[in-house]
């Protein structure tokens, strides 16, 4: 059956996700054309190695590819706010800004002005029309071990509207028998790093040299009743449940509980320390329903690895909400991203602002509206 819409351009990054729904995509009948995106770097796409496996693939699957180069945003929207945020004491999450700003935005912009009527990606989450609820609803990705629809709680009704993930239905493995079959790359390209613009993986020297002259200086550790401990090089070097590099020797090790930016202090503590029930979330975005005023029941996943749990979550007016987890969850982390879920359904997410509730023995506020 031949597919309703003509043209769809797909996001390619040269690994195996994205040129595998180019051909999912050709099976259903669609006209394809393929963009790579040219974030970083100075010299000429034809010497980056993402760039030559995206155009391998896209000359194996008989398409065109185009290159849009969106450096220039990418450093204002996505690599400012990461040092911004590491200034601030916050650990952030670029993908989860990126996938809004960058991928789902300026390349969805750019493949409508190409003449595509739909965009599409490698990501293993799905998109479905919900007509009881009259609006585009998000779900988990099939392959539980691969699902990223974590990353994608910050797109609106209009991305959704233009967008398809073919992968989502699909696991991992049966993705890699596909790409075998079609002769692609089995490069793992956007897979294989946390963050694309640290491919070393370092980010405290990325800081150091990215912002060099304008970091903090150095400042007291201490522990959770601020009993002086020792001093360390700045509060960048840390995030929570950090328990390497802290450099107080103790029977005990010790864990980074809180980052205080106002005071430069990072404060420390045992193991236990770092479990809270609750957090607050700014900047919540209702992807799968609309914005909440009354409190209900969800799964919350505060990381991309965390399993979720069970929690209350009560609405703070349409951007802001509290959450009150049935158990105690280890190193909520402000920056990072609360995702809430009901079964399958993405409901939406924000940014964990403020860690909340009884947290061992340290001195978090109660948990209150």
């Amino acid at each position: 059956m031949r597919s309703r819409h003509k043209k769809v351009a797909v996001a390619m990054s040269g690994g195996v996700d994205s040129s595998v729904a180019v051909a999912l995509l050709q099976e259903e009948g669609y006209e394809v054309i393929g963009l790579w995106m040219q974030l970083l770097g100075e010299e000429t796409t034809e010497r980056d190695p993402s760039f030559h496996d995206a155009h391998r693939s896209a000359k194996t699957l008989g398409i065109p590819l185009y290159t849009v180069d969106l450096r220039s945003l990418f450093q204002e929207k996505i690599i400012n706010y990461f040092l911004q945020e590491y200034m601030s004491g916050r650990t952030p999450n670029p993908c989860a800004l990126c996938n809004p700003k960058i991928k789902f935005g300026a390349l969805l912009e750019k493949a409508l002005e190409l003449g595509a009527e739909r965009f599409a990606t490698g990501h293993y989450a799905r998109i479905k029309w919900d007509p009881n609820a009259e609006r585009f609803i998000i779900l988990r990705g099939i392959d539980s071990a691969k699902d990223q629809s974590y990353f994608l709680w910050g797109l609106s009704q209009g991305q959704l509207s233009r967008c398809i993930l073919p992968n989502g239905g699909l696991t991992k493995g049966e993705v890699r028998k596909i790409a075998q079959k079609r002769g692609l790359p089995l490069s793992e390209w956007g897979e294989s790093q946390e963050i694309c613009f640290i491919p070393q993986g370092d980010y405290r020297d990325f800081l150091q040299k990215r912002l060099k002259g304008k970091l903090p200086s150095g400042g007291e550790i201490v522990d959770k009743d601020d009993r002086p401990l020792g001093r360390h090089r700045g509060i960048f070097s840390f995030t929570i449940g950090q328990r390497q590099g802290i450099g107080i020797p103790s029977r005990q090790p010790y864990y980074v509980l809180r980052i205080d930016p106002t005071t430069n202090r990072v404060v420390v503590g045992a193991k236990e320390d770092l479990f809270a029930k609750g957090l607050v979330a700014q900047g919540m975005n209702w992807v799968s329903i609309p914005p909440q005023q009354k409190e209900f029941r969800a799964m919350g996943k505060i990381r991309y690895r965390h399993p979720g749990d069970l929690c209350t979550v009560t609405p703070r007016g349409e951007d802001e909400c509290i959450i009150n987890f049935d158990e105690p969850q280890e190193a909520i982390t402000p920056g990072q991203a609360l995702v809430l879920y009901q079964d399958d359904v993405l409901l939406g997410g924000g940014w964990i602002w403020e860690v909340c509730g009884e947290q061992g023995n340290g001195r978090h506020r109660d948990l209150r509206l």
